[in-house]
């Protein structure tokens, strides 16, 4: 008999859908110059990005206990409203007052964080959920395999035309070329990207909508009469989760090592505009590199199915580390031009990171408490994000002020290109340390185990 593809699943390709909508964002390629052209300063960028990580680290791991508890499908949509929400502030916010543009940007990340704590996991949980009643889980791997293709290519296009419409210059050439004389200021352009988010915010509501809840995980406690006694099993459910995973080594030990690798790659993500710009690359090239950046996601799948396949977890994480440091080592160097080639391992770092988390811990996690592990797991890579932000922005103040004390007689602009490439480089120590300590645990911790020896 001829074994069905999971993708005839109806919740599998719904959850398909809804990342690419959730996560596919026309302002991502202008994202800081998004912040500043509203009016605000760069000090209160960093502020409000501080308070969306914040909220992220905050309510990981309820909105996973909740999901589990009163349904997956109930918290997505949720997540799908907040969504529409944070983009209509910004799509709408009056531009005369810069007291009431932060406050609409401020409200903005607390329902940004807000929306990506209550999707992590919870959208996973329910495909695979799904995959185990309808499908074989078996085939887990081949679905993330083509939720990271569909996404680069929407990553693809949203970046590139994204960054295109934010431009006044272009568009008042599209609309001289089409005979109109009405010409658009920056003021005006900006929106556009915001716009076109919200109509993905939308779309991804109406996804949700077409999901349905799994028979095991459609909960009971979901009476409006019923909501207290549900927070108070969702914190009992936390615990339990928390206290699963300190007590199953394999899953603590995937946490651990995903964690150790997504932090360090993703702060280095965070900061490519700069290195860009000390590598010599123009600006007007950042959108186009992002979108080819995000190509990377159509190759690294079908690479990461292989290696479940092929390698035991031990092997992935070994590989996984050499990819790793090829490119900090590459990216230290600083070399012009040249120096996007070590980039491009990055991105294709954090989705491997990605592919082998979702693909080992699922397969362990018992399913009434999937979300919530999940949740664990994001929860902890935005609190050692956090962290690592913190650290970096400590390092390279400490390094100004060295630089700035021995040579009096360098430039302002010279003196912050030297002091961000020197602490560029003290990441590869870092993630050195991280990568040893957690190998010690893991073994310590793993000692009297054989699963972590299997392969898939």
């Amino acid at each position: 008999m001829k074994k069905s593809s999971p993708f005839s699943i109806s919740n599998i390709r719904c959850f398909i859908a809804f990342r690419l909508f959730f996560n596919c964002r026309f302002y991502y390629p202008v994202f800081t110059i998004l912040f500043l052209d509203y009016g605000l300063t760069i000090e209160q960028f960093a502020l409000l990005n501080s308070v969306w990580a914040a909220t992220i680290v905050a309510a990981e791991v309820p909105s996973g206990a909740l999901a589990d508890l009163v349904g997956r499908k109930k918290l997505l949509l949720a997540t799908s409203v907040l969504m529409i929400l944070e983009m209509a502030l910004l799509a709408f916010v009056p531009l005369e007052s810069i007291s009431l543009v932060f406050w609409a940007f401020l409200l903005n990340r607390v329902l940004s964080g807000l929306a990506e704590a209550m999707a992590s996991g919870a959208d996973e949980a329910l495909a695979y959920d799904s995959l185990l009643v309808q499908g074989d889980k078996d085939d887990w791997p081949s679905v993330l395999s083509m939720l990271m293709r569909i996404s680069a290519l929407g990553s693809v296009l949203t970046m590139s035309f994204g960054a295109l419409v934010y431009d006044p210059q272009i568009i008042n050439t599209i609309l001289a070329f089409s005979g109109s004389t009405l010409q658009v200021d920056q003021q005006t352009t900006m929106r556009f990207p915001v716009y076109l988010t919200l109509l993905l915010g939308l779309a991804s509501c109406a996804t949700v909508l077409l999901m349905r809840e799994t028979e095991d995980t459609s909960g009971s406690s979901t009476q409006p009469a019923q909501h207290f006694r549900s927070i108070l099993r969702a914190s009992r459910l936390t615990l339990q989760a928390g206290k699963w995973i300190l007590q199953t080594p394999f899953a603590l030990v995937i946490i651990l090592f995903a964690m150790g690798y997504d932090h360090v790659l993703r702060m280095v993500i965070t900061m490519t505009s700069r290195y860009f710009r000390q590598i010599q690359l123009p600006e007007a090239t950042f959108g186009f590199i992002g979108a080819g950046m995000a190509l990377v996601g159509l190759v690294v799948p079908k690479l990461a199915e292989r290696m479940v396949a092929r390698f035991t977890p031990q092997q992935n994480a070994v590989w996984l580390a050499l990819l790793s440091f090829m490119a900090l080592c590459g990216i230290a160097a600083f070399v012009p031009y040249w120096g996007l080639l070590p980039m491009l391992l990055v991105p294709a770092g954090m989705l491997l990171t990605s592919f082998f988390t979702s693909h080992y811990l699922n397969r362990i996690t018992p399913s009434h408490q999937r979300a919530t592990v999940l949740s664990f797991k994001g929860m902890a890579f935005n609190l050692a994000y956090g962290l690592i932000g913190l650290g970096f922005a400590t390092l390279i103040a400490s390094i100004r002020k060295l630089n700035s004390t021995a040579y009096p007689e360098m430039t302002e602009t010279l003196v912050e290109n030297a002091s961000f490439q020197t602490a560029l480089v003290w990441f590869i120590p870092y993630l050195a340390v991280v990568l040893v300590l957690t190998t010690l645990l893991a073994h310590f911790l793993l000692r009297k185990t054989t699963l972590h020896h299997h392969k898939g």
